[in-house]
C-alpha cells in the first residue's frame, strides 16, 4: 500500500506509528476503512531501536504479539528491543499499512466537522483523529538538575545506550523503577554506582523461562482483566502506574546489593553542584543518570481539544466532549496493560469497534 496516494479527507488519521498505532490500523483494514498513520520516526519500531543496547521485554513473546500476528520468537523468551522494532517493521510492513514516515504532527485542531493535522508545512484532513504517541512522550527530569556541576555527565533513560557513553568515576541512578534496576545493574560493572529512589514493590518471584510458564501468565491477567478502570482496585491501582511506581519484575533490589550497588534515598535537590539525598548527604557523582520516566506532552494538540493541557474527559480512549477524538496507547487508558503489548491490542480493537464510519463510504479516497 502506498501512503503517498492517500489524498482528500480521510476517515481516521492515526498520528503515532508504534504499537498502539500499528494495531489499529490492523483492525481498521479489516473494516476497509480509509485512514493513514503519521509516524515521527524515519522507520516502523524506531521508538525501539532508541531505547538501551541490553534491554529486553519484561513479557515473554507468547504474549507480544499485536492483532492477527504472533511474535515469531520461543514463547518463553524474552525479546530484545531490537527484535520487538523487527518485529514492529515486518508488522506494518506484512499488513500493508498506511504509514507516512518522518512526519512529526506539530499541530491538531477541529475544523468545522474533521480535524486538521500540520506537520511541515503540509496539511492532512479525516473525520476521526487518534492520538497513539505512546507514553515516552517527554523525558521527565527535576528542575534542580540544571544547578549539578557542568563537570557532571547528566543522561536521562531515554538517551542512556550503554556504560561506554560515561565519563570515570562514579554514577548516580535516579529513580528505582525497572528502568533504574536495569541500568543500575549494568552500569556497576565498570563504575561504582549508587541507585537513588524507593521501589514500587517487587513481583515475588524469580524471573526467567519458569515464571514466563507459571507467573508472567497470572500477571497477564490481573493487568488485563482485574487491574482496569471498571474494578475499584483499578481505579485505585491506576494512579499509582501513572507515577511510574510499578513493581520490579526482573531486576530486585537484592540483585543490585549483591553485584555491589548502593542503594541510596530519593534524590531531593542539589547542593554546591552536588546531588542531595533525602537524607541530608551530598553524592560524588561523575555521571547522574535520570531513571525518571516520561511526561505527556500534549503541547501540539489544540487547548480546546484538550483538559488544561491534559488527556481530556473520555472513557477508555474516546473522548466524551469532542466527538471523532481518540486515545490509544496510554498508561493505564483502561487497563495496567493497556500501554504494553500484551494490552494494546485489547484497546484498539475497542476503538476501532467504535470509531464511526463515514456516512457515505464512497466520499472517502482509498489508499492504493
Amino acid at each position: 500500500m502506498n501512503s503517498s496516494n492517500v489524498t482528500g479527507m480521510l476517515d481516521t488519521m492515526i498520528i503515532g506509528g508504534g504499537q498502539a498505532g500499528l494495531a489499529l490500523g490492523h483492525h481498521l483494514k479489516e473494516q476497509h476503512r480509509t485512514f493513514l498513520i503519521l509516524d515521527a520516526n524515519p522507520r516502523t519500531g524506531d521508538a525501539w531501536r532508541q531505547r538501551w543496547d541490553s534491554l529486553r521485554l519484561f513479557t515473554p513473546a507468547k504474549f507480544d504479539g499485536l492483532p492477527g500476528e504472533p511474535f515469531p520468537a520461543d514463547p518463553l523468551s524474552f525479546p530484545t528491543k531490537d527484535e520487538v522494532a523487527g518485529y514492529l517493521e515486518s508488522y506494518a510492513a506484512g499488513k500493508g499499512l498506511p504509514i507516512v514516515h518522518g512526519t512529526r504532527v506539530e499541530r491538531l485542531w477541529r475544523e468545522a466537522d474533521h480535524f486538521v493535522a500540520a506537520s511541515n508545512g503540509r496539511r492532512w484532513e479525516a473525520r476521526n483523529a487518534v492520538v497513539a504517541t505512546g507514553v515516552s512522550q517527554a523525558p521527565k527530569v527535576p528542575a534542580f538538575a540544571a544547578e549539578l556541576a557542568p563537570s557532571i555527565l547528566q543522561l536521562h533513560s531515554s538517551g542512556y545506550r550503554n556504560p561506554g557513553q560515561l565519563q570515570d568515576g562514579p554514577v548516580l541512578v535516579v529513580g528505582l523503577g525497572n528502568s533504574g534496576a536495569e541500568i543500575a545493574l549494568e552500569v556497576c560493572r565498570t563504575h561504582p554506582t549508587t541507585v537513588a529512589g524507593k521501589p514500587g514493590g517487587e513481583l515475588p518471584v524469580k524471573h526467567g523461562r519458569a515464571a514466563a510458564r507459571y507467573a508472567l501468565p497470572l500477571v497477564r491477567f490481573l493487568g488485563l482483566h482485574v487491574l482496569t478502570l471498571g474494578t475499584p482496585i483499578g481505579r485505585k491501582a491506576a494512579p499509582v502506574f501513572k507515577a511510574h511506581a510499578t513493581p520490579l519484575i526482573r531486576t530486585k533490589t537484592k540483585d543490585l546489593a549483591a553485584a555491589g550497588v548502593r542503594l541510596a534515598p530519593r534524590v531531593a535537590g542539589v547542593e554546591d553542584g552536588k546531588p542531595v539525598l533525602a537524607d541530608g548527604t551530598r553524592q560524588d557523582a561523575a555521571n547522574v543518570i535520570w531513571c525518571t520516566g516520561f511526561r505527556d506532552d500534549f503541547s501540539w494538540i489544540d487547548p480546546d481539544l484538550l483538559d488544561g493541557g491534559a488527556l481530556p474527559r473520555q472513557h477508555r480512549g474516546i473522548a466524551l466532549d469532542t466527538p471523532g477524538l481518540f486515545f490509544l496507547g496510554q498508561e493505564f487508558l483502561y487497563a495496567a496493560a493497556s500501554a504494553t503489548l500484551p494490552g494494546v491490542g485489547r484497546d484498539a480493537r475497542y476503538l476501532a469497534a467504535r470509531i464511526p464510519a463515514p456516512l457515505n463510504r464512497e466520499s472517502a479516497v482509498a489508499p492504493t
